[in-house]
C-alpha cells in the first residue's frame, strides 16, 4: 500500500518504509505506540522483581568472610517460589546486570540446590 499511487491512506505514507541496521530506530517499536508502552511496563516489572529477589537473598542469606551475602539455590528457590515461579529467569536477569553471581549457565531445581548464589 505504501507504493500504491491510488491509496488515500496518509498514515501509511508518513511512516518510514524500511529501517536499516545502523538506524537508531532499528529493532524498536515506533515511539508513542502501545507496543513501546508495553515494553516499558514489562521492563519496569522485571526490574522490580530483580530488586525483590535481591532483598530476599539479603534477608535469607548469610554474610561470608568477604562481606557478601550468599544463599544456596535450594534455599532461595523454596523461599522465592511462593512469590514468583520465575525465580531462575529473574536470577539470570540479575546476573546479567551484575547484581548476583553463581556458577553455571542455568540452575535446575533439585540438581543445583547446593549452588551458592552471591549477592554483589
Amino acid at each position: 500500500q505504501r507504493k500504491n499511487p491510488f491509496s488515500n491512506d496518509d498514515r501509511l505514507a508518513s511512516k518510514a518504509v524500511h529501517t536499516h541496521k545502523g538506524d537508531s530506530t532499528y529493532g524498536r517499536p515506533p515511539e508513542g505506540s502501545q507496543t513501546e508502552q508495553r515494553g516499558k511496563d514489562a521492563h519496569s516489572h522485571v526490574g522490580k522483581e530483580v530488586e525483590e529477589l535481591c532483598l530476599i537473598i539479603r534477608s535469607t542469606g548469610e554474610v561470608g568472610e568477604d562481606g557478601h551475602v550468599s544463599v544456596t539455590f535450594g534455599q532461595l528457590f523454596e523461599t522465592y517460589v511462593t512469590i514468583s515461579n520465575k525465580v531462575v529467569g529473574i536470577l539470570l536477569r540479575a546476573r546479567k546486570h551484575g547484581l548476583v553471581h553463581f556458577e553455571g549457565e542455568m540452575l535446575w531445581q533439585g540438581q543445583d540446590d547446593d549452588v551458592i548464589i552471591t549477592l554483589l
